[in-house]
């Protein structure tokens, strides 16, 4: 564990010796010099400039991106002036987790450098490093390559690691403690799910205010590379795809759908082929910049599954449906200094350990653009003779 540490120290280190003096503002808002009130309401919740910026390879259009880097003398020499970084820190005090009756200082229960930008006038990149995460030194998330507008159209190229639901609602962007629980759900010993994995996407946006992404990943999460250096551990890749339609300028609905393969063992080394598809429709409602309702259903099937190692029967068709439902209050819009986030999470799943039913209320208030106090209830319903609740109190930080 000492080795990582400093591993990921020297790192930070190397990094912060290729930048100018740090200020306490987000890598972008510094790089641009301008509010993260521009992008975000309140952060990391996107506001559709923020989306714009990010679709457009962290680039502002109005901005001539040239003067952000050196002039070596070389015109096809990309090197950015100053390296932007960028920290995210949070830490919460909880209290009943897990229905333990007890309190626990989480502090940090995040810790993450981050860092992305354009390397050219095409070519942008983004990744953040967990130096800290939940107690353990979690590495690498999100990481990828984005090519912005190719063959000069408005198709859009990110290539590395992202979480499969990116197109729909972003995991790393929501404001509350509570996650979106089908996103990162999967049955038995499945190693398919909607959260991170390796792949390419595509997306394309039309003036019509059609969105479509289609994504080809390996279907296991970001696990570990084998003996051969080989990330996929099977023959298959899966697919994804989601069209979006945007009615005027308060709703936006979608459908996406996913299938694939996955060649899973048994303990004894045996082996069987899994099937699977999911799909489901999404649902945005924003009236003006005061309140959004996000709505998510989504159906899984496995065709086979056991619901652990240690299981010899083999279930067919094993179902899995859920989704959540979150409520975004900001009384001022982004002029907002606090806001309540409301979430209700359910899933049931042909595998009792995957059934999950909770509603979250979620407080926050912002001392600074880049600081905001946060305070969240969730009462767990899942079981009916197990029902409790669970609460924190915290800060998020980006600086």
């Amino acid at each position: 564990m000492k080795t990582k540490y400093t591993l990921f120290l020297t790192a930070m280190i190397c990094f912060g010796s290729l930048t100018e003096f740090v200020k306490a503002i987000p890598a972008f808002a510094r790089k641009y010099q301008m509010s993260c009130i521009t992008c975000h309401s309140p952060m990391p919740r996107l506001k559709a400039y923020g989306e714009d910026f990010a679709g457009n390879g962290f680039r502002l259009s109005d901005q001539e991106s040239s003067r952000f880097f050196m002039d070596t003398g070389d015109e096809e020499l990309s090197l950015i002036r100053d390296f932007p970084l960028a920290v995210r820190m949070d830490a919460h005090l909880k209290f009943n987790h897990a229905n333990e009756r007890s309190t626990d200082f989480g502090s940090p229960y995040i810790l993450k450098l981050m860092s992305g930008g354009d390397l050219s006038k095409k070519l942008a990149y983004y990744f953040y490093v967990y130096f800290d995460e939940r107690g353990e030194v979690v590495g690498v998330e999100d990481a990828y390559l984005f090519y912005n507008q190719m063959f000069g159209t408005e198709l859009d190229l990110a290539v590395g690691q992202f979480s499969v639901s990116d197109p729909l609602f972003k995991r790393e962007l929501r404001l509350t403690l509570e996650d979106y629980y089908i996103y990162n759900l999967r049955p038995g010993i499945s190693h398919a799910r909607l959260s991170y994995d390796r792949g390419i996407m595509l997306t394309q946006g039309f003036s019509t205010g059609t969105d479509l992404a289609f994504e080809v990943v390996n279907g296991n999460g970001l696990a570990d590379a084998d003996a051969s250096k080989i990330f996929d551990n099977d023959d298959h890749k899966n697919f994804a795809g989601r069209i979006s339609q945007s009615i005027g300028d308060f709703l936006r609905i979608g459908l996406f759908g996913y299938y694939g393969k996955e060649a899973l063992k048994y303990n004894d080394g045996g082996g069987f082929t899994n099937e699977l598809y999911y799909w489901g429709p999404d649902l945005t409602l924003a009236l003006g910049d005061m309140v959004e309702l996000n709505l998510q259903y989504m159906y899984r099937n496995d065709s086979e599954m056991l619901p652990n190692l240690s299981s010899v029967t083999l279930f067919e068709n094993v179902e899995t449906q859920g989704g959540f439902a979150e409520l975004i209050f900001t009384p001022r819009g982004d002029k907002s200094k606090w806001y309540m986030v409301g979430l209700v999470n359910w899933t049931d799943s042909g595998f009792d350990e995957g059934d999950y039913a909770a509603s979250t209320l979620h407080l926050g208030y912002l001392l600074r653009r880049n600081i905001r106090l946060v305070s969240e209830f969730t009462y767990d319903y899942t079981l009916s003779n197990r029902t409790y609740g669970k609460g924190s109190v915290g800060f998020i930080a980006a600086f």
